[in-house]
């Protein structure tokens, strides 16, 4: 089963593929709530050096009240997490396949809630695939 929905950019610049995957989030309509740099979280707590790494939460929030109505739980598998790394001379931007929720938790009610989260996800990152 796969589980992430995966574009591969052609920029090499790291920060501006962040710059640029923030927009395409924005424009369908997720925040970033926190952000976790990997690469230097690992390299000050273990002294290990990794490539460019980093973690959006992003959230659309009438999507996750929906999901969170339908199943308090819910939350653990909300797809709020959008990477965005270096692998090799690429970028790639990975995000959660909505449709996970639905797989995992068997409950159809969170399917319409998927769905839209799956449409407005795969538009960011076909937005992306474009840069």
């Amino acid at each position: 089963m796969s589980y992430d929905r995966t574009v591969r950019l052609a920029t090499t610049d790291f920060d501006a593929a962040v710059t640029t995957v923030r927009q395409a989030l924005a424009e369908q309509g997720f925040g970033v709530l926190t952000e976790i740099d990997v690469t230097a979280t690992l390299k000050a707590k273990l002294g290990h050096d990794m490539e460019d790494y980093l973690i959006l939460g992003a959230c659309n929030p009438p999507l996750a009240h929906r999901a969170l109505e339908t199943d308090r739980a819910i939350g653990l598998l909300l797809p709020c997490n959008v990477v965005v790394r270096r692998d090799g001379d690429h970028m790639l931007v990975q995000a959660l396949d909505p449709g996970t929720m639905v797989t995992l938790t068997g409950l159809d009610a969170l399917k319409p809630v998927a769905d839209e989260a799956t449409a407005r996800l795969d538009a960011a990152l076909n937005a992306l695939s474009a840069t």
